[in-house]
């Protein structure tokens, strides 16, 4: 089922760049502006797969990078499947205006409110208000149940059917 929300935002991200470019991390490149992962999601015709994380502080965010992203399958699905766009919920860490109010809308538009949170979506851009269009395809977290050390399969598993699902 596809869902549609408008994001009325765009002109923050429009006045200031949260980040110019997708940003190299464990053979993957992560992406912290929306803007610019519409930009590879239009280019390249795949999802946007956002990570809503605490970076310095949930533990759970931590074992997700560590169980699912880092590992060789993950990382050759992400390259083949989506654009990874991080939004990051620190305590610590200190960031831009524009990022953390591109971070709290997106959350409020997803409806957000445990980390670690994936949803996967596609996008469309008003070129006048800036404004996003965004069609959800599904939700993760982490894949509870899973065998230990086989976090991946699960989780892949997961992912995968929610972009069967997408197409069918």
């Amino acid at each position: 089922m596809k869902w549609m929300i408008l994001l009325v935002f765009g002109l923050t991200l429009t006045a200031a760049k949260v980040q110019a470019a997708g940003v190299e991390k464990g053979g993957l490149t992560w992406f912290y502006d929306l803007n610019e992962a519409h930009n590879e999601s239009v280019k390249t015709n795949k999802p946007i797969f956002s990570f809503f994380t605490g970076s310095d502080w949930c533990g759970w965010c931590t074992m997700l990078q560590k169980n699912v992203f880092a590992k060789t399958d993950f990382i050759t699905w992400a390259k083949a499947n989506v654009v990874l766009l991080e939004l990051d919920f620190p305590k610590k860490t200190v960031q831009s205006a524009e990022l953390k109010t591109q971070n709290q809308n997106m959350q409020q538009a997803l409806g957000v409110t445990g980390y670690p949170t994936i949803w996967l979506f596609t996008t469309t851009k008003n070129a006048e208000s800036g404004a996003f269009n965004l069609t959800r395809i599904g939700k993760l977290g982490y894949p509870s149940g899973a065998e230990k050390g086989k976090e991946e399969v699960k989780f892949l598993m997961e992912a995968n059917a929610l972009l069967a699902a997408r197409k069918a």
